[in-house]
């Protein structure tokens, strides 16, 4: 695991608690160079065993820089727990738990691999949903790439940092009348909206939080 320069209390040497990290968040921020220029791209992810997974349209720069040989990534995966409300305005931080993974993504090519990291994505919006609709078709499979990180690999740094509790007040503020306190933010998935009248399958009301 990478470890951090700043903050070595908020550091975690966990692997659980990485994959727990992972898995709970919906989407993360993917970030190469390319043509000399950084790139950051917000797209779902998911984790299938020690691999970490990523899609997009063959057509994307990010994706596309892959397909001539082992690319170096950055992606991150961040979770808000709170806002943290202090006296002073220098202590005002966030709860959070955030995974920093820099290694070698490589392209997909494998039909059979490929068609279980795309399930694995599907599945990451309803449970059992790849089975529950249509799957790709051969022209779509071909318009969709996917990038995989081996998350347990030697050239893999992966790192969790996490914050909790209340606001760090200096001593000489605690007898301020401002207060201060925990703000808790959770990510609340509500009803499904159909637009049409079957039955909405119960792995598409999650309790994501």
């Amino acid at each position: 695991m990478l470890s951090p320069t700043r903050y070595h209390d908020r550091f975690v040497a966990d692997h659980a608690a990485v994959r727990a990290v992972l898995d709970e968040a919906l989407f993360c921020h993917v970030g190469v160079v390319v043509d000399g220029r950084p790139h950051v791209l917000p797209t779902l992810h998911a984790r299938v065993g020690d691999t970490l997974c990523v899609h997009g349209s063959t057509a994307a720069r990010i994706l596309a820089a892959g397909r001539s040989g082992p690319l170096p990534v950055c992606i991150t995966v961040s979770l808000l727990d709170g806002l943290v409300i202090a006296r002073s305005a220098f202590h005002h931080s966030l709860n959070y738990r955030s995974v920093v993974v820099h290694g070698d993504a490589r392209l997909v090519t494998g039909a059979a691999e490929k068609g279980r990291m795309l399930d694995a994505l599907v599945d990451r919006v309803g449970t059992d949903r790849s089975a529950q609709c249509r799957p790709p078709t051969a022209k779509e499979l071909a318009a969709t790439s996917v990038l995989a990180v081996d998350l347990a690999a030697e050239t893999t740094d992966v790192a969790l940092k996490t914050r909790t509790g209340g606001p760090i007040d200096d001593e000489a503020d605690l007898v301020l009348g401002h207060w201060a306190g925990v703000v808790p933010v959770r990510l609340h998935a509500e009803s499904p909206e159909p637009v049409c009248d079957l039955p909405i399958p119960a792995g598409l009301a999650p309790s994501l939080r």
